[in-house]
């Protein structure tokens, strides 16, 4: 009888931790893609994901996944159309400042590595989006997003 109940409590631990993704949500996609983008400086470039939608939604669209990262949703409207947008920094470069002093008060102005524990298993072409309804947050996973041409963007002149 010990058995039982410590198996089922197990069990509805692993129940409270998995998220459910919808199979139909109330948005239909017309069209999902991704670019690559490169910026004027070494080592800075991106990837911008674009999610344009049938038509205008007064859903609550909140984050995006890709590619084992995780970013706020931009919403652009155009007449009936609504584009989601995720911008996604994949830059090499980083501009961190780190202060090492023997006064410890010093060096809580670091600020700390982001540790991000991603929530999904998405192949390359996959994300998912999060979105509310009502209070309940709600996901959904947009397969096959096309891959479009990567954008170059002039080299910056530091002279001027």
């Amino acid at each position: 009888m010990k058995l039982i109940s410590i198996i089922a409590i197990l069990f509805s631990f692993t129940q409270c931790g998995s998220i459910k993704v919808e199979k139909n949500p109330p948005f239909k996609i017309e069209k999902a893609s991704y670019n690559n983008w490169v910026g004027g400086q070494p080592g800075v470039r991106g990837t911008k994901v674009e999610i344009a939608l049938k038509e205008n939604s007064s859903i609550i669209f909140d984050s995006l996944f890709f590619r084992n990262k995780s970013t706020k949703v931009e919403i652009n409207t155009a007449g009936s159309k609504m584009l989601l947008i995720g911008h996604f920094n994949t830059s090499k470069r980083q501009n961190r400042d780190l202060i090492l002093d023997a006064d410890v008060t010093k060096e809580m102005k670091n600020t700390p590595p982001d540790v991000n524990d991603f929530p999904f298993e998405l192949k390359e072409n996959q994300a998912i989006i999060s979105y509310k309804v009502g209070y309940k947050i709600k996901y959904f996973k947009i397969e096959n997003i096309e891959k479009t041409k990567p954008v170059f963007f002039p080299r910056a002149n530091k002279k001027q």
